[in-house]
């Protein structure tokens, strides 16, 4: 038994070994620049990013809404189909059909 333990501990006599263990070891769990602060530097940096395209996303969709809003068409379009608005001499009739209409929850 006591040959099998100086045959694994035989390379760590070695100073050089040794070094360059420590270092490893200290490099990937306790410096200031560890292998796990450079992981979860990197989830950030993904999550940061896809943050990034949803707001691309929704600026271009705000730029469109812009765009179609500086028209004289776009602002009356607007004002009949969200705000309901009408002109003068018009009649509105808003038509809902069943599967559009939210239903109730009767547990509450």
């Amino acid at each position: 038994m006591a040959k099998l333990n100086r045959k694994y501990l035989k390379p760590f006599k070695n100073i050089f070994i040794l070094i360059v263990v420590v270092f490893a070891v200290w490099m990937i769990f306790f410096d200031a620049n560890s292998y796990l602060i450079h992981r979860e530097l990197n989830t950030e940096i993904d999550e940061l990013e896809t943050e990034k395209e949803y707001y691309n996303k929704e600026i271009e969709k705000d730029k469109k809404a812009i765009k179609e809003l500086s028209s004289e068409l776009g602002v009356e379009k607007l004002a009949r189909e969200k705000y309901y608005m009408k002109k003068a001499n018009e009649e509105i009739f808003i038509i809902e059909y069943e599967d559009s209409i939210p239903k109730e929850n009767k547990n509450d």
